[in-house]
């Protein structure tokens, strides 16, 4: 690990709005804000917002910027990209951010029944070939569904024509409520100030060309989630990884 790295993960550890916690740790004791975000973390009785693979940060902070009646909370296992974020929250003195260091599949260690209100997921990785590791699978959906309150709202923004048609075909296989759909989201004439935010990653798929798609749907409580039988065209850019040039 470069010394880079350790520097951050050295910061990261002494950061007030950073919570890392192992898996033996969570299994032995649990984690002492779930269900309790609000009172003992926030202070305060506002909605609790994720982002789920929020990399650097840009969207948690951007979105606790222009909605500080909201509290932001944003996941990822990489520890070394989320420093940029909780840096830049401390620095902007945002109270209403916090990041969690965490594999997504662990977020019920984290948030008890109903304690969630939004999912923002941007940019993830599409899984062409793992259904269980798509963010939008039904295996998320399951779990997303434990912890979302009543009406809670997914959102998902992506480059990936792949992933786009599959979650679109997982919406209408488990009869879900699109609330916004659009493939070509800057040329959708939106005006929306927080889908105007660009993460790192968008702003490299945009600058080679590639139309951002974004789907806002409600993910209820559901006992049974059918995975789409739906044969789609694989995003051929991805074969060159996401750090790749074209």
């Amino acid at each position: 690990m470069g010394k880079n790295k350790l520097s951050k993960f050295a910061d990261m550890a002494t950061y007030p709005n950073v919570f890392q916690y192992t898996f033996s740790t969570l299994q032995n004791g649990g984690f002492p804000l779930k269900g309790k975000w609000k009172t003992d973390y926030f202070r305060n009785d506002n909605p609790v917002v994720l982002e789920l693979g929020c990399g650097k940060g840009e969207y948690t902070v951007g979105l606790a910027q222009f909605y500080p009646e909201k509290n932001f909370i944003g996941i990822d296992i990489k520890g070394a990209r989320m420093w940029s974020g909780a840096r830049q929250a401390l620095s902007e003195n945002l109270t209403n951010v916090a990041f969690l260091r965490t594999h997504i599949e662990l977020i019920r260690h984290f948030f008890a029944e109903n304690e969630v209100s939004e999912i923002w997921i941007t940019f993830p990785d599409p899984q062409m070939s793992k259904i269980n590791k798509r963010l939008t699978s039904t295996r998320f959906m399951n779990t997303y569904s434990q912890i979302l309150a009543d009406k809670g709202v997914i959102h998902l923004k992506t480059d990936s024509n792949f992933l786009y048609i599959y979650t679109k075909a997982m919406i209408e296989e488990n009869g879900l409520a699109a609330l916004a759909d659009t493939d070509d989201l800057y040329r959708s004439g939106t005006n929306d100030k927080v889908l105007n935010i660009q993460t790192f990653y968008e702003q490299q798929w945009r600058s080679r060309g590639l139309s951002i798609k974004y789907i806002r749907f409600l993910c209820p409580r559901k006992d049974n989630w059918t995975e789409p039988d739906i044969e789609i065209e694989k995003d051929e850019y991805r074969s060159f990884g996401r750090d790749a040039q074209l």
